[in-house]
């Protein structure tokens, strides 16, 4: 027997589960990237965990190596949105009959090129068997800096929203993947693709932005969508101007072509990028730390009393986004 979902994710989550993690205050209600939990050191230790299912996240004839860096990737951008550093990892596979020692072999050195890279090792998990679609969980423990963690809740009227990157290229790459969006040249789509198949976690700026930052969050549900849901763990609201939006060349030249992509580029999802907020008078200090790694940081908005996201033109006007983000039910 089916049931139908009645809610979406975060309100399954309210009515489910939030009531189990009442007794831990670090769990913060599970409204946040992660959960935070002090060890006898007296330095936090942080955890999260994600899951990819083939044919929902990646498409079904995807690179394993590019599937596992993948899955790596999106649980050390949770890590980055709240500052912590990632330390070492779970593996949960459910694995279809179809997945072979070749495929594991490929997924597993994909495995190894990252941990490599961000300093992470795997330390334990477990293996299934299923019959399908392939599904994956990570869980990442890292530790909290000695100023804490940056979480959701800590946005304040009047702060300014910053953004870090490009916004819109994982969601047009995905169109490209799918067929859906053909106007790109090669350059550009292979651009674009690459974007959404191995997103780039921000660990330095999430480290960098600890005791600066006020709220922060990663860019997974999409942008307007992932400041709604700062705005409503902080009980605030807040305007986004949708024409200071940064966008790549490859975006730019695409939005250029069909305006009416502008809904995907705020809405899409999967830029795992770092969207926060702080007070106007660090904005001095954010645009020089963005010098300092290399990495660009965009003013895109302001922070209000009330609550919702008004997503305006740059004019005065409102956009209306039918599809704010991406929706898991």
């Amino acid at each position: 027997m089916s049931h139908k979902a009645d809610g979406d994710e975060f309100d399954r989550i309210a009515r489910f589960f939030a009531p189990l993690a009442e007794a831990s205050d670090g769990a913060m209600g599970l409204t946040d990237d992660a959960a935070l939990f002090e060890t006898a050191g007296g330095r936090g230790t942080v955890v999260t965990a994600d899951a990819l299912v083939a044919g929902v996240h990646f498409p079904e004839n995807e690179s394993p190596a590019l599937i596992a860096r993948k899955l790596l990737r999106v649980n050390l951008s949770d890590l980055a949105a709240m500052g912590a550093v990632p330390r070492a990892y779970l593996l949960v596979l459910a694995l279809p009959e179809q997945v072979d020692d070749d495929w594991l072999e490929a997924f597993s050195a994909g495995l190894k090129e990252d941990q490599e890279s961000f300093g992470v090792t795997l330390i334990g998990g477990d293996m299934v068997a299923t019959p399908g679609p392939l599904t994956l969980s990570l869980t990442l423990l890292g530790e909290a800096g000695e100023q804490g963690v940056m979480v959701r809740s800590g946005a304040r009227a009047g702060d300014v929203v910053f953004v870090s990157g490009t916004i819109g290229d994982a969601a047009l790459g995905l169109r490209v993947l799918e067929g859906e969006l053909t106007g790109p040249d090669r350059e550009a789509a292979d651009f674009l693709c690459a974007r959404y198949r191995l997103p780039e976690p921000r660990l330095e700026l999430g480290r960098r932005l600890r005791g600066v930052a006020r709220a922060g969050v990663d860019i997974s549900d999409g942008l307007a969508a992932d400041l709604g849901h700062i705005c409503e763990v902080s009980g605030v609201g807040a305007r986004l101007d949708a024409s200071r939006t940064p966008l790549s060349p490859a975006t730019q030249a695409a939005l250029d072509a069909d305006p009416s992509l502008m809904e995907v580029i705020l809405g899409g999802g999967d830029d795992y990028e770092i969207l926060f907020t702080a007070a106007p008078e660090r904005e001095p200090e954010i645009m020089a730390l963005g010098g300092e790694i290399g990495l660009q940081l965009t003013a895109v908005g302001t922070i209000l009393e009330g609550e919702g996201v008004a997503v305006e033109d740059g004019e005065g006007g409102e956009i209306v986004l039918n599809h704010p983000g991406y929706k898991h039910f």
